[in-house]
């Protein structure tokens, strides 16, 4: 990989410590330009900019959905939210883990996603067992992509279920590209590939284009059913149309003309990419 500095950046004091934020538009300038910043330790107060030369994608019409998750997804076994506890999610994704004791996440960066999650440019997503969170994932959304920084599990196939929501949530709202950063085993299984730095930077600039048709918190809503008064955006009226658009259909709780329940946000995001796979 290769990496570069950006220079000349006032670092504002993040509202919850003492520590120097990344601001935000330098931050969002850095997705744009194809970077992304990361730190050698959690204790560490300085960040490297990252500029890989072979970028690891998930085509959003090539999510590998097994039959495995499929059932997973089918049965509702988690609870899944959209920037429902934001905060908890990168702390887990900061936490050591088998394999890899030293995160890159440091205290600096954690802030300033966070700040970056308050100015609505960050996301993350959430699944519950209960009141436990015991999966997710976060990152970074423009124009028409969203880069993943990181994800987390503490029980089987959450994190698996976290990203078949966001690329379900992804594609009913219009983004075209969906950044993983580097390929790794896991991802590679669920149709993550590899494109040229080059390849990338093209599909950035075709995706700035134009915007997405909704916003994720829209597509959210559509997708789970939630009313307005939920905390999770509005338009879902407009948003339902766009959802049956690319098979997805808003979640109702109301009978279907056969007489029985229609089926759960998870059945649906299931069905929907027996539809492309």
């Amino acid at each position: 990989m290769s990496s570069a500095s950006l220079h000349g950046m006032h670092a504002p004091t993040s509202p919850d410590s003492t520590l120097q934020i990344i601001p935000p538009d330098i931050l969002l300038l850095a997705y744009r330009a194809g970077m992304f910043p990361m730190a050698d330790a959690r204790d560490d107060e300085e960040v490297f900019w990252v500029e890989p030369k072979r970028r690891a994608i998930l085509p959003l019409d090539g999510f590998h959905c097994s039959r495995s998750l499929a059932k997973v997804l089918r049965s509702d076994r988690f609870r899944v939210t959209l920037d429902s506890d934001f905060g908890a999610v990168i702390d887990a994704c900061a936490e050591p883990r088998p394999g890899h004791p030293v995160t890159w996440i440091s205290g600096r960066i954690e802030a300033s996603y966070r700040n970056l999650h308050r100015l609505g440019h960050a996301h993350s997503v959430e699944c519950w067992q209960g009141e436990e969170l015991v999966g997710g994932l976060y990152g970074v959304a423009f124009d028409r992509v969203f880069c993943g920084e990181s994800m987390f599990s503490r029980a089987d196939n959450a994190s698996k279920v976290a990203l078949a929501w966001l690329v379900a949530l992804l594609r009913h709202a219009g983004f075209k590209v969906l950044d993983c950063q580097f390929v790794t085993e896991h991802l590679a299984s669920l149709g993550a590939v590899e494109i040229s730095r080059d390849h990338y930077l093209g599909m950035l600039a075709d995706a700035a284009r134009s915007q997405p048709l909704m916003g994720l918190d829209q597509a959210y809503a559509s997708v789970a059913g939630a009313t307005a008064g939920s905390g999770v955006g509005a338009g879902v009226a407009g948003a339902a149309g766009a959802a049956e658009a690319r098979g997805l259909g808003a979640a109702s709780s109301s009978p279907s003309p056969d007489g029985t329940a229609s089926s759960s946000p998870g059945k649906r995001i299931a069905q929907s990419f027996t539809h492309t796979s």
